[in-house]
């Protein structure tokens, strides 16, 4: 194990070696350009740490740093984009146009990197290329039962159609990968699946292809979710709502909202650390905040929820301000209002956001009185307390059924997650199954799913780093799922607050109030 950890620890100084003989460099301002040490691209701002309880390997901070300085620049000529692997490849560019036609930027970079893998040593990337995970745990690499573990239909059908879409653009690329005589293991789906993982979690955004670019040492920051600086979705349905998102037409209890409504970007603001700029050329990297000598340095990639995380970079986050939670509505109660669906969830701290109750409030009006009170809905107003009381029963009685109805309670899940974690054999997790008897099912079907039913109890057999692979996943799964059902508890908790607010006094005075 020593040996192994001195090998990787020499690799990794060939490799911060190889970045800053590309340029590649952490030095400051105008030290940018005079920059001469190519022992190293890092040290004087930042360094390669491990951050077990924190996304693992990332940047950690070699000095004090202070919100905004520059601490991270990487060359144009050092990115890896489809461009610089497609145009290096030895055939007739107009017989690879002729296969590359039909296929997506992404794809055509999906196979390209695959090409660029299959060179092994003789790849120029080389001391890029061995420092790439070996495995992702991206909904697309989920087997059915991560996918049935997920329980959500929401997640489930997220998962299918990452897997879905995964093995098409896959079939859809053959004929390319094909004429570039890939070997054997470059074909297989899973090796398309590595390939299309890392450009999906690693590539950073260019403004020239929509494939992004992968980034050498840029691709190190972890993640972070944007913070109160950043406009958050309750603040762009109220800005939707302030705007000409307003009810035109209410008749028959239907709405419909005015054709010159004005289109939000929820993203108008910037809502990463970094980006191409084109003046010098580079990758600019920034610190999002004051950071103290060896703290993880993070870079938020934009606002995702923890099911969004899960589907494009394979992780969640255990305290994620931007989750959300979906529940399933009636027909009627999207027809009753003009939000669109994205817009009608549970926030992650249990409440629901302002279009979800604009749209139940508007619903648990009736029908002839929906046009005169249609304006006060969409401004976030409470229509009477008679409708506010209605609202929040059905909301909490909605949440309390899905929970009911969902396979496992979050005890049960609670209790599941900290056991996998202890997890180091087989007969561990046999036992586990004794012990859990909620969850005695499901760990029988992932020892079937791992094909570990036939092994011999008390052998004390340590788990292959395939069936590891798959616990972690089950454990991602795990993790999502009961982050879902905390919120919609949180949610009926809110819920139950605001139903207890309205005390026979306060009814009354509200009732005088409103007239």
């Amino acid at each position: 194990m020593e040996e192994l950890e001195q090998e990787e620890g020499v690799e990794l100084e060939r490799f911060l070696k190889w970045a800053a003989g590309l340029g590649i460099s952490d030095s400051t301002g105008d030290d940018f350009d005079t920059h001469t040490d190519t022992r190293s691209c890092l040290g004087h701002s930042l360094s390669l740490s491990y951050f077990p309880q924190a996304g693992g390997r990332g940047l950690g901070a070699s000095r004090d740093l202070r919100k905004g300085d520059l601490i991270l620049r990487v060359p144009k000529s050092a990115f890896m984009t489809k461009d610089t692997l497609f145009n290096n490849i030895s055939l007739p560019l107009h017989k690879l146009n002729a296969y590359a036609s039909s296929l997506s930027s992404t794809q055509i970079f999906t196979v390209c990197l695959l090409h660029e893998m299959g060179k092994g040593k003789s790849s120029w990337w080389h001391p890029y290329l061995i420092h790439m995970p070996r495995s992702y745990d991206l909904l697309s690499t989920f087997c059915e039962f991560h996918v049935k573990a997920l329980q959500v239909d929401d997640a489930i059908w997220a998962a299918e159609k990452a897997i879905s879409k995964a093995k098409s653009e896959w079939k859809q690329a053959n004929q390319l990968m094909e004429l570039l005589q890939l070997k054997p293991q470059f074909l297989t789906f899973k090796a398309w699946l590595w390939a299309a993982a890392t450009i999906s979690s690693r590539t950073l955004h260019v403004p020239w292809d929509e494939a992004g670019c992968l980034c050498p040492v840029g691709d190190l920051f972890n993640y972070a979710a944007p913070g109160e600086e950043t406009l958050d979705s309750e603040d762009v349905d109220s800005w939707m709502c302030a705007s000409s998102f307003q009810v035109a037409s209410l008749s028959n209890g239907d709405c419909t909202h005015t054709s010159d409504v004005v289109q939000f970007d929820p993203h108008f603001q910037r809502l990463i650390d970094g980006g191409f700029e084109e003046d010098v050329a580079a990758y600019c990297f920034y610190a999002r905040q004051d950071y103290k000598k060896g703290e993880q340095v993070l870079l938020c990639y934009g606002t995702y929820t923890n099911l969004e995380l899960l589907e494009h970079y394979g992780f969640i986050l255990n305290e994620n301000p931007n989750d959300k939670a979906f529940i399933p509505l009636e027909p009627e109660i999207y027809s009753s209002s003009s939000w669109p669906k994205e817009s009608l969830y549970i926030h992650q701290n249990g409440k629901p956001s302002f279009s979800l109750l604009s749209a139940l409030r508007l619903w648990a009006t009736p029908p002839n009185k929906r046009r005169s009170l249609g304006h006060l809905a969409y401004s976030g107003s409470q229509l009477s307390v008679d409708n506010e009381i209605l609202v929040m029963k059905w909301t909490a009685k909605k949440c309390n059924t899905i929970l009911m109805n969902l396979p496992t309670s979050i005890e049960e899940d609670s209790s599941l997650l900290s056991a996998i974690n202890e997890i180091q054999d087989l007969d561990t997790l046999l036992e586990l199954g004794k012990e859990l008897s909620t969850s005695r099912d499901e760990i029988q079907a992932f020892i079937e799913a791992n094909n570990l039913q036939n092994v011999e109890t008390g052998s004390n057999l340590l788990l292959s780093r395939k069936t590891r692979r798959s616990m972690d996943r089950w454990n991602l799964a795990i993790q999502w799922r009961l982050r879902y059902k905390k919120i919609l508890l949180d949610c009926i908790s809110y819920c139950s607050e605001i139903l207890d607010s309205f005390s026979p006094k306060n009814i009354s005075t509200l009732r005088i109030e409103q007239g």
